[in-house]
């Protein structure tokens, strides 16, 4: 049976669980999808466990029962996204001086840097998520993006180190533990969608990928290739929502409904005489909004919000090189003329982003190619990526006859991921007895 690999986004406004298997040509095929509303987590942090426990188990037990041609699933492993405005960024270099310089430059010797880069100390309540190397010095020759098989005895990096909250990532593992699942990988969220949404070419060119979700918005900049640049903005489609309430007098779900179906982000295509009716309270008058009005309050918090992926654009240093502009996902790309007023603030070329680029099944599940789902069909990629990582080194279990995932969980670094090693242990034990 072919490996299966389960994704969890768990969202401000949404949970949203993908069950992915790679198909004989190596695209990737979604079995399942679940999908609930996210009532515990504030702008990408779990505020609320038991709410969040209970969405996580309703989004899982809807994928497990909509298995694409019938049958059920038991999903027992997950890879879950992680953002949230504690997510930051760091520059460091590393150095591994080698004993003999006559062998050549090995994956040990890797391991090795990235080992000192995880023992990095961090500010009181931070953890280091993930290390990424930027590019390798060997002996003072610099640019060299894979050193194996290579000779030399000082062996340098530059690499990008992502830090955040330890609570906010035990709060995760916490949520995801109590609904009877174990957690394989924690995973940057905007890492996960850019790896949904974004080609080889357009990484290799230079891109900004933007991720307008309900509570944060996740900006990566990818420059030959590689990563360079992530940041979390604290500003999502949430804050448009509340600017509607508030500005319009309405109930939040009466602007949500207005947001989705009428908004827009540019006042100026939009009508001074198209007029939307909201119901009133009990005993109070219908109110007409105009669509004018409507696009002029989201266009101005919209603004807020490019001019902070604009900032970070700039402090990235790669301004200038980032040949593919601009690609926008998440919820908040769905908004009409959110491509447009991202060209007129950044002067940058802007798409919106579908996650489409690496699947095989893109009809066969509704609303599947929606931006929405960007994350969570990222974290499925990221899973099968992570899994042929651990098969090059050692063998991998198969999955189980009820469609359950078995998958090694991978060499982690740091007390954020502390037990997720004693997980995979219990869990293979348990494997093992049946």
């Amino acid at each position: 049976m072919s490996k299966i690999i389960v994704g969890l986004d768990i969202g401000t406004t949404k949970i949203a669980c993908f069950v992915g298997r790679k198909n004989e040509h190596g695209k990737i095929e979604i079995l399942s999808m679940g999908t609930s509303e996210s009532l515990g987590v504030m702008r990408g942090v779990v505020s609320n466990i038991q709410r969040t426990v209970q969405s996580i188990q309703t989004a899982v037990e809807e994928a497990e029962n909509n298995i694409e041609g019938g049958g059920s699933l038991n999903i027992k492993v997950v890879n879950v996204g992680i953002a949230g405005q504690h997510i930051k960024s760091i520059q460091h270099r590393g150095i591994h001086t080698r004993a003999e310089i006559e062998d050549e430059i090995s994956q040990v010797d890797i391991d090795a840097l990235l080992d000192d880069m995880h023992r990095l100390v961090m500010r009181p309540g931070e953890e280091i998520v993930t290390v990424i190397p930027q590019e390798y010095i060997i002996d003072n020759e610099q640019g060299i993006k894979d050193p194996i098989g290579m000779s030399g005895r000082r062996l340098e990096a530059n690499f990008h180190i992502i830090t955040g909250d330890v609570a906010a990532g035990m709060n995760i593992r916490k949520c995801v533990e109590r609904a009877n699942i174990s957690v394989d990988q924690i995973i940057l969220e905007p890492i996960a969608s850019a790896e949904a949404v974004l080609s080889e070419e357009e990484k290799e060119a230079g891109v900004v990928l933007v991720d307008i979700g309900g509570g944060t918005t996740d900006v990566a900049i990818f420059h030959e290739g590689i990563i360079r640049h992530t940041a979390v903005i604290p500003f999502g489609g949430n804050v448009v929502t509340e600017d509607i309430k508030e500005g319009c007098t309405i109930m939040k779900r009466q602007a949500e409904a207005l947001k989705v179906k009428f908004g827009s982000a540019l006042a100026s295509e939009s009508q001074e005489n198209e007029v939307v009716c909201i119901p009133g309270l009990r005993g109070h008058d219908a109110k007409e909004i105009t669509l004018r009005n409507l696009a002029s309050i989201i266009q101005a918090r919209m603004e807020e919000i490019i001019d902070l992926v604009h900032y970070e654009i700039l402090n990235s240093g790669l301004s200038k090189k980032l040949i593919g502009g601009i690609v926008v996902t998440g919820g908040g790309a769905n908004l009409k003329h959110v491509t447009q007023l991202f060209e007129y603030i950044t002067g940058m070329n802007t798409r919106v982003g579908y996650p489409t680029e690496h699947l095989a099944n893109t009809n066969t599940i509704e609303n599947l190619t929606s931006p929405i789902y960007s994350t969570g069909i990222g974290l499925v990629l990221k899973g099968f990526e992570a899994l042929e990582k651990r098969s090059e080194n050692k063998p991998v279990e198969a999955v189980s006859t009820e469609g359950s995932v078995a998958t090694n969980p991978d060499k982690t670094k740091g007390k954020f991921f502390d037990s997720i090693l004693k997980i995979g242990t219990d869990f293979f034990k348990e494997k093992d007895e049946y």
